[in-house]
């Protein structure tokens, strides 16, 4: 749709903040819908996902796996020559593949006509941005889509300590590192970080990591993580810091202290709201400072919209970038469409690995009304069986309405998790039945045939 924008307006839509969300809305806006964009961004494109989450994380996560994998090909009758793993070597590598998927943001958006102001912008009123430099730009329509941030706890010594943001760039790996915290964050560089050699400690201050996720899947990880050697603790927190001449000096919440070479705080997230103006603008805020919207994803104020991890709906970069294809429909299409928010699958790169849709037993238990079936099954791998040793148990779970029938949460936790809960994923948001998971012909012999092959409930729950 051509661009209808008043002369007093220098564009139809600016974007403050060039992640993954930001960037689509921007490129689809101008490319798709014919309108006048701009994007500014302070720091690098692509965001967490790209420069500092997703993606790094994930190429970690790779790297981490080969010492295992090296001794299971021993087993398979290679010969491998095991020198360790070599930081240095992969630092600049990973380095720069992010410099390439940067450049590939930046191309895409200049293939479709978008502005790029790299720098920071903030809002002069509903339809002004003011950017670092002082100038000024007018739009029709702003989107807010500055994403989120890891935060470190308010206690003494805390600055003596990294987040997640800075683990990717250290000069080597730690020998000794304490991990603060038992989310899905601090769970999956608990295992990378073990993976590739530092002796990892863990601390949580609740009874069990993994909080949300189903009980019988994150029990399973976390004696799995300790049986690969992590020191995980729970009913612990980190009081106090101090730096030592031998490292960190950790003082806990049990009166004990210990010494690490760092100490990384995987202790929650914050919007990247402070400072942008937006109050003054008129949106509100929530508790966390984050930008309140509908389900449009409308601030209330005409020209105001924002998506991603800034609105702490749903913290994940397929939802972000939904979200802004959503909202590209809703104001440049004359489309109005919500981001659908419901069975959303997702993967947790802990080691082992975990995929999930729907509801928890837990979940199912307090909320569905009528009686649950639970189908479970836990084995060892083939692959891992073979090789001998200690192999991770993969565990195979789904929560069945036992009048409807419907298939209302499936668990994987095992290898290659992620990539069979995308596919499981599609069943469940079809609204699949346990009887349509039974038709389906097993593929043999995979872990995956498990989850076509489960004849009988473990337990039932009234």
């Amino acid at each position: 749709m051509a661009s209808d924008t008043p002369s007093t307006f220098d564009y139809d839509l600016f974007v403050i903040g060039a992640g993954s969300g930001g960037v689509r809305a921007a490129r689809v806006a101008a490319g798709e819908a014919g309108a006048k964009v701009a994007i500014a961004e302070e720091s690098r494109y692509g965001g967490t996902c790209v420069i500092r989450g997703c993606v790094p994380k994930k190429l970690m996560v790779f790297a981490s796996g080969y010492g295992t994998m090296a001794a299971e090909a021993q087993a398979y009758g290679w010969d491998i020559t095991e020198n360790g793993f070599d930081w240095g070597v992969f630092k600049p590598k990973l380095e720069a593949e992010l410099d390439r998927l940067e450049g590939i943001y930046q191309k895409l958006l200049d293939g479709s006509g978008v502005d790029k102001f790299d720098q920071r912008a903030t809002l002069a009123d509903a339809h002004t941005v003011r950017l670092a430099d002082g100038t000024t730009k007018t739009a029709k329509t702003i989107l807010i889509a500055t994403g989120g941030r890891p935060v470190k706890p308010e206690i003494p010594g805390a600055e003596l300590g990294i987040t997640s943001n800075d683990i990717f760039h250290v000069d080597e790996l730690p020998k000794r590192i304490l991990i603060v915290g038992g989310g899905y964050i601090g769970c999956e560089f608990a295992g990378v970080l073990n993976g590739l050699g530092s002796h990892v400690t863990q601390y949580y201050r609740g009874l069990q990591v993994l909080r949300g996720f189903d009980e019988e899947a994150r029990t399973l990880i976390a004696d799995e993580m300790k049986i690969a050697g992590i020191d995980l603790k729970t009913g612990i927190d980190v009081e106090k810091l101090e730096k030592t001449g031998d490292g960190i000096l950790v003082h806990d919440t049990l009166g004990g202290t210990a010494t690490f070479d760092q100490v990384l705080f995987a202790t929650g997230r914050a919007p990247n709201t402070e400072g942008l103006g937006l109050e003054e603008a008129g949106v509100t805020l929530g508790k966390k400072g984050e930008v309140v919207v509908d389900e449009f994803s409308h601030t209330g104020v005409p020209s105001i919209w924002a998506i991603g991890d800034v609105t702490d709906r749903v913290q994940l970069t397929p939802v972000a970038i939904r979200e802004g294809m959503a909202f590209v429909e809703t104001v440049f299409k004359g489309n109005p469409t919500k981001p659908d928010h419901e069975l959303i699958p997702t993967a947790i790169f802990t080691q082992p690995e975990m995929g999930t849709i729907g509801l928890s037993e837990e979940e199912a238990r307090d909320t569905v009304k009528e009686p649950l079936e639970i189908y479970a099954t836990s084995f060892k791998p083939m692959q891992q069986s073979f090789a001998g040793g200690a192999a991770q148990k993969i565990l195979m779970k789904l929560i069945v309405g036992a009048h409807s029938r419907t298939v209302l949460g499936c668990h994987i936790v095992g290898p290659s998790a992620g990539e069979m809960i995308q596919m499981a994923g599609i069943a469940v948001k079809m609204g699949a039945t346990k009887e349509d998971f039974d038709r389906t012909v097993a593929v043999h012999p995979t872990a995956a045939e498990e989850m076509v092959t489960m004849r009988n409930p473990v337990r039932t729950l009234s």
